[in-house]
């Protein structure tokens, strides 16, 4: 066993660590990382990059399925078009090949050591890595934690077989027929509304009576259009009991059992922090439920380790993760730093897509605001319209006393694309008078945000 002495340790290779491993580096600090899986982390190894090239390929069959079934758009094809589902899975693996090898020659540029193996700590500030070559002994003055999460699996069926994570469901041999999903979240809606263009036969399970039950229902009400259009089937307020072969045991709305016949059952219930196997008994943390309780500098009970990440807390999302990891680079290299957004944007990347950022109506409204709400429909937007994606909105809500745009939220196709301006509204506090001044290019879809704060002041143009 050798022994490694280092100003930063961070253990986890995903967003979160990466870039608190490669900003602390770019500080002059001399920075560990271990990672026991591949660099990138759930997001890009088996989340979010993975999920976005398959929901892309989906897109591309089921537009060239549609010029089979007839003219759209003057094209038309044919013959129905096939797909090598191996070669779609190869050409999505490149992808994520390609970014993996990406954060490794930038760890690297940043002079980053980076150690593959299994970190356990035996205390606050040390522990042994497993590695195939042996063990190596690391003691730090400082840690980073960013483990990350794991997917939640049921007690009563857990994973295996064909009860399958997202994680499964992103590398499968071939296109299932049948494909129950048991949860509406984000992650059951994306890869169910992929998977049916793709040419399963979908159905989704959710407990609660509605799909996406974090989002308003003005928002989720063009993705449910498009589930009842393709022919997806919804059991609401019902629960899934078992497996069994070639079914999945239900519970109706009624109290009924039911089954679903299913050649994979993708379990989408949520994620849980990764806070197992790698010795945090030992470190003397406090803990906020099933979380790393951190302060808004990320900064644990004990001194000089820090938590990031999925595994401090909601929202479980990439960007959250990088943004606290960069900060806690920045803290530790003597910078006054703290974590402290206006909003951390969201996108469901559904069909429509969905973003939020900030409050909506109903937050604001909760905590005591009277709020103006207007929404622009991408219907009367030309560049959506140019693009058959005319379904949706943009919606504004802004304080009536002074117009400070407190949130936006959108749905519609390529609407993720607004959540950059959306957020930087609301990170420099701009007013509804600002959204109205700033010149926005024709034709492109952020003209229904212009639009909107248009409307929200009572003089919309194009509506």
């Amino acid at each position: 066993m050798s022994d490694i002495t280092c100003q930063v340790l961070v253990v986890g290779g995903g967003p979160g660590g990466y870039v608190a491993a490669i900003r602390a580096g770019q500080l002059g600090l001399d920075v560990v990382l271990v990672e026991g899986d591949r660099l990138g982390g759930t997001c890009l190894i088996r989340g979010c990059i993975p999920s976005k090239a398959l929901i892309h390929v989906a897109g591309e069959f089921a537009a060239m399925r549609a010029a089979a079934d007839g003219a759209r758009f003057g094209l038309q094809l044919k013959a129905q078009p096939d797909i090598d589902f191996k070669k779609t899975i190869a050409w999505k693996e490149g992808v994520v090949d390609k970014l993996n090898g990406g954060v490794a020659a930038l760890l690297k540029r940043a002079k980053v050591r980076v150690i593959s193996g299994w970190a356990t700590f035996t205390d606050a500030k040390s522990c042994i890595a497993k590695t195939k070559d042996g063990e190596e002994k690391i003691r730090a003055e400082h840690v980073i934690l960013a483990t990350g999460s794991l997917p939640v699996e049921l007690p009563f069926m857990p994973f295996g077989g064909d009860v399958i994570s997202s994680t499964e469901a992103l590398s499968l041999p071939a296109i299932p027929k049948r494909l129950a999903v048991v949860g509406a979240g984000y992650i059951g809606l994306e890869l169910g509304i992929a998977f049916r263009k793709l040419g399963s036969e979908v159905t989704i399970v959710e407990a609660e009576n509605r799909i996406l039950p974090l989002y308003d229902s003005e928002l989720v009400a063009p993705v449910k259009k498009w589930l009842d259009r393709h022919g997806v089937t919804l059991h609401l307020g019902a629960k899934a009991k078992s497996a069994r072969a070639g079914a999945l045991q239900i519970e109706g709305a009624d109290g009924k059992a039911a089954q679903v016949p299913a050649d994979k059952i993708l379990v989408t219930v949520g994620r849980r922090p990764n806070t197992e196997g790698w010795g945090l008994e030992t470190m003397g943390l406090d803990m906020a439920g099933r979380f790393v309780k951190v302060d808004d500098r990320c900064r644990t009970a004990m001194r000089g380790v820090y938590a990031v990440g999925d595994l401090v807390g909601e929202p479980m999302l990439e960007h959250k993760a990088a943004t606290q990891g960069e900060m806690v680079a920045e803290i530790i290299a003597g910078r006054d730093r703290r974590f402290d957004p206006v909003s951390i944007p969201a996108v469901c990347f559904t069909e429509p897509e969905i973003i939020t950022a900030g409050l909506s109506p109903d937050e604001a409204k909760a905590k005591g605001e009277e709020v103006i709400v207007a929404a622009f429909p991408l219907a009367a937007n030309g560049r959506a319209l140019s693009m058959d994606a005319g379904e949706g909105f943009v919606r504004i809500v802004a304080r009536k006393s002074d117009h400070l745009i407190l949130g936006v939220q959108a749905v519609g196709a390529h609407a993720s694309e607004l959540s950059g301006e959306f957020s930087l509204a609301l990170e420099m506090r701009a007013v509804l008078e600002d959204l109205a001044g700033t010149i926005h290019v024709h034709p492109t879809m952020s003209e229904a945000f212009h639009e909107a704060a248009l409307r929200a002041l009572g003089h919309a143009i194009h509506i």
